[in-house]
């Protein structure tokens, strides 16, 4: 069903795509008026692949210099160290390369450079009565580039979460200047990556796909959206581990940017149902916990279980993700969308050789506790803090997972 009032955001930004995108980097930087790029990446694009060396001798002089070591879930001293790399570079313009963790990492980066506050007046602040609140940003940030080797829905938000190690939860930061100024999805950067991270990166997108379509009231620019990036992630994901063959790696970034741009015209994260909101926190929790666990293996863990526990909470938005998985119709009983959902996800997710049970992910029950309490100081699944109220469920929950 459509609604025709809505509200739509649109950011400026130019997008390359394809064989030898990157040779369109100088072209940027002249954009931007920019002279002094800084790299932020993770050792393995550095040290295992070629892609910064192409870069820094597409960028020539402009390169001022580069910041290799950031490191799963974007520790914050990981993050401070790049600050005071780039700062001391002199760096105009930062570029990130990699996927989601770095990518959230090189805005965080910015922020840093710019705001003269301390790092925790900066992030989202969880009083113990009321909703989350996100501090305003107001510092001028410096442009951002990023260059993805993996699809990733961080590519052109403004949201970054960075790992911290006094805090019960994930720092979030949260500043519209942050969002890149052009994005390159380069044939053979995508390439540089794992056929595991492909695939990994690629079952998130699916995820989130999946889930965004319970929505019962769309505008029909988001109903687009939608549509497309679950018919792109589906049917990219089988082939995505191919290492020649770029094209399905280029289909999960659009889809994974579609996911994005739902939101600018007007969609909300997983219409606020239950399943996907409480998926989302327990993964996010799961892989900032566990630095061998990724985000997507996370979601599929979780996702039959919370489907079957929470799914009733919400049949319509149930059946309708039933319906596109082509596992339920209008013939049966509405009660039964949410297992039948449920088994067919777990039966995509085992095709593709990804795990169902959290044990599968090699995480000792003895952590559930930890994980639950950064579950329920997460913005995006849990905003107006409904989670708190429901903490013995959510426990139950989680501890059956396993």
């Amino acid at each position: 069903m459509y609604t025709c009032d809505f509200r739509l955001v649109g950011y400026p930004l130019r997008l390359y795509s394809g064989k030898d995108a990157l040779e369109n980097l100088p072209a940027e930087l002249k954009r931007q008026r920019a002279h002094r790029a800084f790299i932020v990446c993770g050792r393995t694009v550095s040290r295992k692949t070629d892609l910064i060396a192409r870069i820094r001798r597409i960028l020539g002089a402009a390169c001022a210099g580069l910041f290799d070591e950031m490191e799963k879930e974007s520790p914050l001293a990981a993050v401070l160290r790049a600050r005071d790399a780039a700062r001391a570079a002199g760096a105009d313009l930062l570029i990130g390369v990699g996927a989601g963790s770095v990518i959230q990492a090189t805005r965080v980066v910015a922020i840093l450079l710019a705001e003269k506050r301390p790092v925790e007046e900066l992030i989202t602040q969880y009083p113990e009565h009321g909703p989350a609140v996100s501090p305003k940003l107001l510092e001028p940030k410096l442009p951002i580039i990023n260059v993805l080797t993996a699809a990733t829905s961080a590519q052109n938000r403004a949201g970054s979460a960075v790992k911290s190690d006094t805090l019960d939860h994930r720092m979030e930061f949260f500043d519209p200047k942050t969002r890149p100024a052009a994005l390159f999805w380069d044939a053979d950067a995508l390439l540089t990556a794992p056929a595991s991270l492909a695939r990994d990166t690629g079952v998130a997108v699916l995820w989130r796909a999946v889930m965004n379509l319970g929505a019962a009231r769309v505008n029909p620019l988001v109903e687009g959206d939608r549509l497309q990036a679950f018919r792109l992630a589906r049917n990219a994901l089988p082939r995505v581990s191919d290492p020649h063959d770029a094209g399905p790696r280029i289909d999960l970034c659009a889809a994974a940017f579609l996911q994005n741009r739902d939101a600018d015209d007007g969609g909300t994260m997983f219409e606020r149902h239950w399943a996907g909101r409480v998926i989302y926190a327990f993964a996010a929790a799961l892989f900032n916990l566990h630095p061998h666990v990724s985000q997507g293996a996370a979601n599929c863990a979780l996702t039959g279980t919370v489907m079957r526990r929470l799914g009733a909470r919400n049949l319509p938005e149930m059946a309708r993700i039933a319906q596109a998985l082509d596992a339920w119709d209008e013939t049966q009983p509405l009660e039964r969308a949410p297992l039948l959902a449920a088994d067919a996800l777990d039966a995509i997710f085992r095709s593709i050789g990804m795990p169902t049970r959290v044990s599968e992910l090699g995480v000792s029950q003895e952590s559930a506790d930890r994980v639950l309490e950064h579950a329920l100081k997460n913005f995006n699944a849990d905003p107006k803090r409904e989670f708190v109220r429901e903490r013995d469920v959510l426990k139950e929950i989680l501890l059956a997972a396993w």
